[in-house]
Formats: structure tokens, C-alpha cells, sequence
């Protein structure tokens, strides 16, 4: 077998653009979080054209095939065409996505504190001393 035809899961990873650092990706196999051939794996351990990948990030889930190798981040149009996702992945995440929208339409999230300016600050000060 010649080198192209096999790449670490952490750089393969991060060349698909699942993961913004070879190290997020490294972070994430190590915990777990992806499995290939249906067995949990290694930093180290190789892809090679063929294997099925599940990678879990926040609450979503990708099932992929691996259909090319790329040592190299590419564009994402390019990172995209290494993988083949399976079509009731896609409409399960598609779901989630839309349930998390419904839940953040149904109680929106209050903005920051509010955060005085000078002006305003030097307002405040003088209501409370009481001098106008």
C-alpha cells in the first residue's frame, strides 16, 4: 500500500473541515467522539478510502463514507467531495437543527447586561449623590 492511500483520522479530519485545528480533532477522537468502521480508534490510527466514519460534535451526528484523502485543508467546496454522508444522517440532523431553532424562537435569550458608557455612567453618579 503506498502512502496516499491511507492518512491519520485527525488530519483527515481536519482537512474535511469537521474540526477548525488538527488538535480539536486529535482532542475529539481521543474522547471518544469518533468511530471508525463502527469501533472507536485512535489519533493515529489510518482512514483509507471506503471507511465508515460517525463523528458526534455538540448534539449533532455525521455518518460518513470516506471517498478521498487530502493531506492538505482545502476550500470547503473541496473538503466536501471527501465524503459521501449517509442520507438519514443528513435528515437527522436536519431535524435537530430545526427543533433547535423552535426552542431558541420559543424563549429567546435575553442580551448581555446591560453596560453604561461614560455619559451614562456620570449620570448615575450624580442621581445618587443627589445633585443634579
Amino acid at each position: 500500500m503506498s502512502e496516499q492511500d491511507e492518512l491519520r483520522i485527525d488530519k483527515w479530519l481536519w482537512a474535511a473541515r469537521f474540526f477548525k485545528t488538527r488538535g480539536l480533532a486529535s482532542d475529539a477522537v481521543s474522547g471518544g467522539k469518533v468511530h471508525v468502521n463502527g469501533q472507536r480508534c485512535k489519533p493515529s490510527r489510518d482512514v483509507r478510502l471506503g471507511d465508515r466514519i460517525s463523528i458526534t460534535k455538540d448534539q449533532y451526528t455525521w455518518d460518513i463514507l470516506v471517498t478521498g484523502l487530502n493531506r492538505q485543508r482545502r476550500p470547503a467546496q473541496e473538503a466536501a467531495q471527501l465524503y459521501v454522508e449517509d442520507a438519514a444522517s443528513a435528515a437527522k440532523r436536519q431535524q435537530l437543527v430545526e427543533l433547535h431553532k423552535q426552542q431558541q424562537a420559543a424563549f429567546p435569550v435575553s442580551e448581555r447586561p446591560f453596560k453604561p458608557n461614560k455619559k451614562q455612567r456620570r449620570q448615575i453618579h450624580r442621581f445618587k449623590e443627589g445633585s443634579a
